[in-house]
């Protein structure tokens, strides 16, 4: 079923990337150094629309009118910790972002969202602001991110991930239907224990390798 505010992100390189990163085999290496790589495409799809002015400036050959951003400096809003594994790549390609930090953990046996630390610019709530977690499984996180958010006024949100689930797209436009996902892939569900299916295990743990 068409997905109204998700967008998947079909490019060959992040299919193949992808692909590499879904082998169990895969080494911690491997994976950090493929999640930034795959932070920086999505990262490219997430701003193809940031709005531009003109401005003059002179070239060696000559003057010209040339565009350039306008506004104040996006925020990219990782949730810790595995969301810090897009963080390098979207930096690399927008290095004067600022950076918001949300830190939430799931419980275990509910599944909700647990909040431990939130750090951001003061002037966040002028600011569009891209959340970012690398599985958007039952989207419990998620929502507590962009909930948090809200409450310090920020009203121009997107949510970048690499994989979603079907169950977790759904939690997210019952209570943020204003907030667009960019993702890699939408698998086909969530098991018993809240793990994306075929999904590629725990990105945190694989990224960190604590496991």
């Amino acid at each position: 079923m068409k997905q109204p505010n998700l967008t998947i992100v079909s490019h060959p390189l992040v299919q193949h990337k992808l692909t590499l990163m879904r082998d169990k085999n895969l080494s911690t290496k491997g994976f950090r150094e493929l999640l930034r790589e795959i932070g920086l495409l999505l990262c490219y799809e997430v701003t193809r629309d940031l709005e531009l002015s003109l401005t003059q400036i002179e070239t060696p050959v000559a003057p010209m009118i040339a565009p350039i951003l306008t506004g104040k400096k996006l925020v990219f809003a990782p949730i810790l910790r595995a969301g810090m594994g897009l963080l390098d790549g979207m930096l690399e390609l927008v290095p004067s972002a600022r950076v918001a930090h949300i830190g939430l953990y799931r419980d275990p046996d509910t599944l909700q969202a647990i909040e431990y630390y939130f750090k951001a610019p003061s002037d966040v709530a002028e600011r569009l602001v891209i959340v970012t977690d690398p599985m958007l499984a039952t989207g419990h996180s998620a929502v507590a991110a962009i909930d948090r958010l809200k409450q310090r006024g920020v009203s121009d949100i997107r949510f970048v991930c690499l994989l979603g689930a079907p169950e977790g797209v759904a939690h997210m436009q019952k209570f943020h239907q204003d907030v667009r996902i960019w993702s890699a892939a939408l698998d086909e569900k969530l098991d018993d224990h809240g793990y994306i299916v075929p999904g590629l295990g725990d990105a945190g743990d694989r990224m960190f390798g604590t496991k």
